[in-house]
């Protein structure tokens, strides 16, 4: 038990120590780390982890982070995967504060932040296109997908109203449907 703590421990570390950007920059390392080289859970498991994690209190990747410990190892992998997503975070944040205070006024650290912003922002997307592949299936999701975006650029609504609409209207399709068949 230990040893897969410590698993779970040193997985989330690693994604928290990688990250630049916050939470929704963790995206991308978060599903290559246990999707693809951990097999903790499937694209469409992390993304219904993301969109509880967005809903919930929190910064969503430590929210995830949580829910996939949980999902492992009960409530002390969801304490240690946590433990571990912010550790980094602290350390650092600890070490650069007074750093930061002192020389953020230089133009080359304030164009290093520019470009590390910009990254960012690819690493968001190349996330977003790799969980649309795998969350949108067909017609339906594709209409989910559009409403969903439409509606999050043209209003200031709530995430947790659009993903609470997306399972009402998921859980209409998927009756209306099957009681066709």
């Amino acid at each position: 038990m230990l040893k897969e703590l410590w698993e779970l421990f040193l997985t989330f570390a690693k994604v928290g120590v990688m990250t630049f950007g916050g939470g929704m920059a963790m995206l991308p390392i978060l599903q290559r780390e246990v999707v693809e080289n951990k097999g903790w859970a499937t694209d469409e498991e992390l993304t219904d982890y993301f969109a509880i994690g967005q809903c919930t209190p929190g910064i969503i990747a430590v929210n995830t982070a949580t829910f996939i410990g949980q999902k492992r190892k009960g409530v002390w992998g969801g304490i240690v995967a946590t433990l571990g997503m912010v550790f980094p975070s602290l350390v650092i944040i600890t070490l650069l504060a007074g750093l930061i205070t002192s020389f953020s006024h230089l133009e080359w650290v304030q164009n290093a932040f520019a470009g590390i912003r910009v990254c960012v922002c690819v690493l968001i997307l190349n996330a977003t296109v790799k969980l649309w592949q795998g969350a949108v299936k067909d017609v339906w999701g594709a209409l989910i997908f559009a409403a969903v975006l439409a509606g999050s650029l043209l209003t200031d609504l709530s995430p947790v109203l659009f993903v609470l609409a997306a399972a009402v209207a998921g859980i209409i399709i998927r009756c209306v449907g099957g009681a066709r068949k």
